[in-house]
């Protein structure tokens, strides 16, 4: 899982899948989520996020993170 923001345009995606998206739904305004070819989710793309959202801090909770030796 990767969250990439872009400055330029003030989107937060949030990628859980690295396959390109094949269709765009929009499901709320300014949320959209990706699908591949098959209908699965690979990311979220949130516009205006630093106006909906305090992004100068990440927390994570009870993720079930790997050691890079586990990987």
């Amino acid at each position: 899982m990767k969250l990439l923001y872009y400055p330029g345009t003030d989107s937060l995606y949030i990628e859980l899948q690295p396959q390109p998206g094949a269709e765009v739904r929009e499901v709320a305004n300014g949320l959209n989520v990706d699908l591949d070819a098959s209908g699965e989710v690979v990311g979220f793309d949130i516009d205006h996020a630093s106006k909906r959202f305090d992004l100068s801090t990440l927390e994570t909770v009870a993720l079930p993170l790997k050691t890079p030796h586990e990987a």
